[in-house]
């Protein structure tokens, strides 16, 4: 019995979602960048969330309304974010590349518009960058119908 109680305890302490102090998951490193990049309209803020490649892409934009109709071919207001999907989940801490997808819900145009865009993550050291942002392979929005 007492080593049913011992095994319970660990399997329930061990499978903690919290990380470390300083330490952001996939969905916050995510999320961080499309509000940066959608609510805040702060192109510098949104380069601490990503890789080398992308930030030289983001210097020459300047503006975030330029960094959403050209990089992620999706110009918003009033948007409002959430994880739709990510590929890990009890693995994540022997995984070292994941994909997140955001859900952005607002405007577009002045009409209602649901939409969501994926970027690959990487883990370097103890934390989490974006690599990629995944280019959309021909879905249709949601809103519109």
């Amino acid at each position: 019995m007492r080593y049913a109680i011992f095994l319970l305890m660990m399997c329930l302490f061990g499978c903690s979602d919290a990380t470390k102090d300083g330490e952001a998951s996939p969905e916050q490193v995510a999320l961080g960048f499309f509000q940066a990049i959608y609510v805040d309209r702060d192109v510098q803020e949104a380069m601490q969330y990503v890789d080398a490649p992308i930030k030289e892409v983001l210097r020459s934009y300047y503006i975030a309304p330029s960094v959403q109709r050209y990089m992620l071919n999706l110009s918003m207001t009033d948007v409002t974010l959430s994880i739709e999907d990510i590929d890990i989940d009890f693995f994540r801490k022997f995984s070292d590349e994941v994909t997140v997808v955001v859900k952005l819900v607002g405007k577009k145009a002045g009409a209602k518009w649901i939409d969501d865009r994926s970027l690959k993550l990487k883990k370097r050291g103890n934390s989490w960058i974006i690599v990629e942002i995944v280019p959309e392979t021909g879905k249709t929005n949601v809103g519109a119908f």
